[in-house]
Parts: structure tokens; sequence; C-alpha cells
């Protein structure tokens, strides 16, 4: 993650999030502020009330002054404190709406320094924390702050003495609750980080439950998940007892200062130097005096942890991010009749590339690594994919193959070399435009929490109900359709936990195809379809080589086979192209893939002739 900004940057960003609401969150204040006038004149009328029962004047108007002063500060501060709230709720609302729009126009690779369910914390907790520090906790600083310099006023007009002491006794023990101030910030900072971990644990485990059960690794993974727990605990208590002596601060000065003023005041009195009703009202000041301190001090404890959060939440900010360029595809095909399987195909040229191209993609000595420090992934990579037709990446696990298609759809960016698409470099090109010609179906093919529906409409929402039915029966979901309880309608369950593997692979190939995408990506789209599923979806594959050009990631003899061109990648570099026939009879590797990893069991006849070879 990013270098945490300083204390005072942190602040700055904090009001920064205030800003815009700055108007109805200062009438709030104002509002709430008239509880503190009450509180600052009830000891002066409660002076008067003692003098004139002294006196024997009557009493019955003060009462009632009294009464009145009291109830209409508490509904004047009730509604201020709503207005607080209220607003409070609007800050919080706009600072998730902003980090959901950062998370998601983060680039891949920040996804692997910092785990998504860190993430979500920052997005649930840490704005809490936010909301209350941008609100309560900076009203109540300045609430505490107006209301104490006002009581003090009043305490020095009763008499300076008095003051005196109490200021004695809140210098002392403010010193020391100043120190205190940045440790609990500090702990603030590392709970907030404990918790962020939880998350991280939670979503990989609950990411990949199966495989925990299957392998009977409940128990260690509830250790870890234990440790992280007791970290956030340990972490939770540390800042607890830092806010606590920081809270009992604020007692510990109105004790001090009572029994002081009691001694001082008491013989004051007993000399007559101070009237009983002064020292009345000085000691009512003086209870009143807790609620503004522990407001400074709550409100400062609570500030500490807003900057703990912001610190995170910018943190988020400073990630790499796509460019936020939102220029939408012009495409000549959109809006074509849906008699064309592909009316986007890059055939008809690229928008606003002039004529149509005749190379669809192409890789000009592209070099690229994932961290600066890492080896190579891909060594000077080139090659053409021409238009039309079915091109098929081959090669040994790690070869690079999911690289190309990564940088071709710009979730990186090569670190040196051109990717082309349609004849342009993809860099020139607005990603939503890039983007909205390719279709791409992962390796894990992975399905939304949703209904059957929304996960096939989720790539093309204002598809047809002709065009889906299409889609659907060139994939063969119609027999799953007819066994789910609420047909298109019925729920897939978490990341489609209720389908199968070759199912969700059905869906995710579907998707893509209702895109209708210039240039279509199949990253092993079929290596969990069982024969007759993988003969049928081929089949559309081949259906939409006809008319736009389909790039493969396969494992399958049977796919290969189909391909106009193969490129051989190994060790990040194109080892060698051609056809099938041409790979197997000219390449030593291609010949040993063909004969291991990409053999199934209806190509026996192809190892024998591999072989003889």
């Amino acid at each position: 993650m990013a270098a945490k900004p300083p204390a005072t940057s942190a602040f700055r960003l904090l009001l920064r999030y205030v800003r815009p609401h700055r108007r109805i969150l200062a009438f709030g204040t104002v509002i709430s502020s008239v509880g503190g006038a009450a509180a600052l004149a009830t000891p002066l009328l409660a002076r008067e009330f003692v003098d004139r029962l002294g006196s024997g004047r009557p009493i019955l108007g003060l009462t009632v002054l009294l009464c009145g002063v009291v109830l209409a500060a508490a509904v004047v501060a009730g509604v201020g404190r709503y207005l607080i709230d209220r607003t409070a709720e609007e800050i919080v609302r706009d600072v998730r709406s902003g980090l959901v729009t950062r998370l998601l126009r983060l680039r891949v690779g920040a996804f692997n320094t910092t785990p998504p369910g860190d993430l979500i914390s920052r997005v649930t907790a840490d704005t809490t924390l936010l909301r209350h520090a941008t609100t309560n906790d900076l009203v109540d600083l300045m609430l505490g702050t107006v209301v104490l310099l006002g009581m003090v006023g009043f305490m020095v007009y009763l008499d300076p003495v008095l003051f005196g002491v109490v200021a004695a006794v809140m210098l002392v023990v403010g010193g020391a609750t100043a120190l205190v101030l940045p440790r609990l910030g500090a702990a603030n900072r590392r709970a907030q980080d404990a918790l962020g971990d939880i998350g991280g644990y939670l979503e990989r485990a609950l990411g990949a439950l199966r495989t925990i059960k299957a392998n009977g690794a409940e128990q260690r993974e509830a250790r870890v998940m234990h440790r992280a727990v007791d970290t956030a605990r340990d972490e939770g208590i540390t800042a607890a007892r830092w806010s606590a002596l920081a809270g009992s601060s604020s007692g510990l000065v109105v004790q001090l200062s009572f029994l002081a003023v009691f001694g001082v005041g008491g013989a004051r009195v007993a000399d007559g130097s101070l009237p009983i009703s002064s020292l009345i009202a000085f000691l009512m000041y003086l209870f009143y005096l807790f609620s503004p301190i522990n407001q400074l001090v709550q409100g400062a404890s609570g500030v500490q942890a807003g900057m703990a959060a912001v610190r995170r939440i910018e943190e988020v900010e400073a990630l790499s991010a796509e460019p936020d360029d939102r220029a939408p595809s012009t495409g000549a095909g959109r809006g074509a009749p849906a008699a064309d399987v592909a009316p986007n195909a890059v055939v008809n040229g690229y928008p606003g590339g002039g004529p149509a191209a005749e190379v669809a993609v192409a890789f000009r000595a592209v070099r690229f690594r994932y961290a600066p420090d890492g080896p190579d992934v891909l060594s000077g990579v080139d090659f053409d994919v021409p238009v039309g037709g079915m091109t098929a990446l081959v090669g040994p696990s790690g070869a690079g193959k999911s690289t190309v298609f990564a940088l071709l759809e710009r979730f990186y960016e090569a670190d040196s070399g051109v990717v082309e698409f349609a004849g342009r470099d993809v860099r020139d090109l607005s990603i939503p435009q890039l983007r909205a010609d390719l279709g791409y179906v992962e390796q894990d093919a992975p399905v939304l929490s949703g209904t059957l529906r929304e996960n096939l409409l989720f790539a093309a929402p204002d598809a047809s109900a002709a065009q889906l039915a299409e889609a659907m029966e060139q994939t063969r979901l119609n027999d799953l359709v007819s066994r789910l309880p609420d047909g298109l309608d019925t729920p897939v369950g978490h990341r489609g936990m209720n389908l199968s593997g070759g199912e969700r692979q059905r869906i995710a190939i579907a998707r893509a195809l209702l895109r209708r995408p210039r240039v279509l990506l199949l990253d092993e789209a079929t290596s969990a379809l069982d024969g007759l599923n993988e003969l049928s979806l081929r089949d559309a594959i081949a259906e939409v080589a006809r008319v736009s050009t389909v790039l493969i990631i396969a494992h399958r003899l049977s796919t290969v086979t189909m391909a106009r061109q193969i490129l051989l990648l190994d060790g990040g570099r194109i080892r060698a192209r051609g056809t099938h026939a041409e790979l197997i009879d000219s390449d030593d590797l291609y010949r040993t893939l063909a004969m291991t990893q990409l053999l199934d069991a209806e190509s026996g006849s192809v190892r024998r002739t591999a072989t003889a070879s």
C-alpha cells in the first residue's frame, strides 16, 4: 500500500470530506450550540434564584424561565443533532460511493497486493469511523471549545481566584491527556489494520470453502482466523486502554477541581469574601464543565480514529487505477441486423480507423513482467492474428498465454513494445471503447450472484429475446433452463455455487456471444465441458469464427485442429507458428504437447499419427 500521509495532511483530508456539506453542518452546529448557551445561562439564573430566596423576593417567574430555558434547549439541541446525523449519512454515502467507483476502476494488479477482504473493510468499517469523525466528533470539538470558553469566562466573572484553582488542575491533567492522544491514534490505526486482516483471511477461506473442506483443513484455517481475531482483539484492547485513559482524564479534572474549589471556596464564604450564591453558581459551572471537556476528549479520540480511517481510505485512492476515459464505443456494427452473428466483426473496420484492417490483433516486441523485480513473463513477443477465423495459443503452463489476453484487455500495460487492435495501439483507444469490441471468457468462467437471466445479459443488457434464445441454443443451455424451478429467473447462488463447472463455462460463453464482439477471447473456455457439450460449443465457436475473429487458449486437441493458425508460446516467447499439421512435423515441443496435454478421448488416432511422424 501507499505511504501513510502525515497527521496534518490526514486532518486536511478529513476536512475535505466535510467541505461539500459545510453549510448544513454549520447550521446544525449553530442549532446544537443553543443547548450550550442554555448551559451557560443556567448557573447565573440559579444564583439569582438563591439570592431571591434569601431576600424573600418572588421566584415564580424565575422558576418558569428556568424550566422554559432547559426545555427549549433540549428541543433545539435535538433538532441540531438530527441535522448533524443526517449530514453524517450523506457524507458516508458519498465516501462509500466514491470508494466503490474507485475499486471498480483499479487495475487488476492492485488486487495482487491488497486482499479484497481488506478493501471491503475499508469501504464498511473505516467509512463508519469517518462518518463519526467528520460530523459528531468535529462538532463535539467545536461545541466543546465554545461552551468551555464561555464557561471559563463566566467562572472568571464569578470569582477569578476559584478559576485560578481550576485552571491549575486542568493544565496538569490536560497536559497528560495531550501525551495520550498520539498513542491513541496509532493504536486505532493498528486496530483498523487488524480488522482489515480479518476480512482478508475470511475472504480467502470463503472463496475456497470446498477446497478447505475436501482437504480437511477446517481446523487449520480456523486457527489462522483465530490468530487474526486474537490480534484484532489485542489491538482493540490497546486502543480501548488509551481511550479509557484519555476519557477518564476529563472526569479526573472535574473531581479534583471540585475538591479544590470546595475547600478554597468554602474558606472564602466563611470569611465573607464570596457570597454563597456565587459559590453555588461556580460549582454548577464546574459540574457543567464535565460535558464540554468530555466532548473535547471524545471528539479528539474520534478524530484520531477518523484520521486513521482517512489514511486507509486514501491508500485505496493511491492504488493504480485505469484511466477514467468513458468515451462510448461507436462501433459500426452496433444495431446491425440480428441475422449477423457478429455485426461488430473486425472485417467491418475499426470505428474511425478508415478501411478494414487485415490484422485483428498484433503484438510487436512486447515485454511484460508482473512485478518490477520479477522475471519477464513475455520476452519480446511478436505475432499477428489475421482478421476472421480462429487462432489458437498453446504452450506449457506459465508460458504467458493468459497474459496475452490480459494485455489485450488492458488489465495490465506492456513494459515495452506495442499491443495493437485493428491496426491501432491499444493505448490510443479508450478502455471502454476497446473492451466493447472484445468478448472475453475467463479461465475460471466466473458467474455473479443473481439470476441466470441477469448473468446472461450482463455484457449485453439490451440484447433481444431472439438473441438470448440463439445464444442459449448455441451453448446448450436450454436443458439447464428447463430443469431450473424458475427458469431464467432462478438464482444461481453465490458465485454460481448452484451450478456445475461446465454449466458456468457455458453461461460465460453465452454471455460473450451475446456481446457479439469483433474479437472473441476464450481462455480454456471448454476445459470443464463433457464431450457432447464441448462438441456443440466447438460448432458455435466455428460459426462465430466464420465472420469474426476468435483467439483461443486451448488444451484440447479437437479445438486446436480447428484453428487456421497456432501460436506456440514457451518461456514468454513465440517458439513456433503454423497449422496443426505443420507444427506436428516441425516442432518437438508441440508434438509432445499434442501427445499429452492436448489429447482428449476422441483424438487417439492423432496420437498414433504423431508417434509415427
